[in-house]
């Protein structure tokens, strides 16, 4: 997947260098340099993500270390933007998600951040968590489990706990929480099962399942879990049909008025 992927990117970054001379410096730095996604990512991820406290460079070998350590990472990655480029169609290009989109770079800021967490440099893994709050508009905890094949459409407001877990090929929308419900401690955040679209707004509280393939409205306020291949709408959320396939995630299908039970 991930040679695939970056063999695209090139072609792509080929043709700006082409038809958008103003942009030829900037894809040939970001895409054309490198010899590989990690290459890649981890030079725009770090200059993104710099400041005046954390240098790029010291960024970039956190990058490449966590790469070389863990190869899932870019592997993640690879799907990640596929997934974009599938489910968005805005997006007409692999390079518009690697270059443009900051859902995708937050989620690969989240993955070097939790890689961090497990390699017990909690207090980095911290420090990058609200680097991306600040850069990205998107506070996800390191200690959240997100898996490969997930969009963060538009991605701004995003909130996710610490002990959230997504699973693969996932899509959600702007100013989304997966939170708790109070101060609890311990297991208290919800886990979203795969196939899962969760609609802008909406707010899914406590240590709940959203079961496989289900649809959550926009706005909705999710406070119980959420059985397999339903659509959920309301405050609170109640379920109001099933969803038109069985993976919601694909689709991005907003409308919940045609479904029935």
């Amino acid at each position: 997947m991930k040679h695939r992927v970056w063999d695209q990117l090139r072609s792509e970054a080929e043709v700006i260098t082409r038809t958008e001379p103003l942009l030829t410096s900037y894809v040939h730095t970001c895409i054309l340099s490198h010899r590989s996604l990690g290459g890649a990512l981890s030079f725009i991820l770090s200059n993104r993500m710099a400041d005046e406290v954390m240098p790029s460079m010291v960024l970039r070998e956190l990058l490449e270390e966590a790469y070389t350590t863990d190869p899932s990472i870019i592997d993640f990655a690879s799907h990640d933007i596929e997934a974009v480029f599938q489910r968005d169609p805005a997006v007409k290009t692999f390079l518009t998600v690697l270059l443009n989109l900051k859902g995708f770079q937050s989620i690969q800021t989240h993955r070097l951040a939790h890689h961090l967490w497990h390699s017990s440099r909690e207090e980095l893994a911290l420090f990058l968590q609200s680097r991306n709050s600040q850069v990205y508009g998107v506070d996800i905890h390191p200690a959240a489990q997100i898996g490969k094949g997930v969009m963060f459409d538009h991605a701004t407001g995003i909130v996710v706990g610490e002990t959230a877990v997504i699973e693969d090929n996932v899509s959600i929308l702007q100013s989304v929480t997966l939170g708790g419900t109070g101060n609890e401690s311990g297991d208290r955040h919800p886990k979203v099962r795969s196939g899962v679209m969760i609609g802008a707004g909406a707010k899914v509280l406590g240590n709940i399942e959203v079961g496989e393939g289900a649809k959550i409205g926009a706005g909705s306020v999710v406070v119980n879990p959420v059985p397999p291949h339903v659509t959920v709408v309301g405050v609170p959320a109640k379920i109001v049909g099933r969803p038109e396939c069985d993976h919601p995630c694909d689709t991005m299908d907003q409308n919940f008025l045609r479904e029935g039970i």
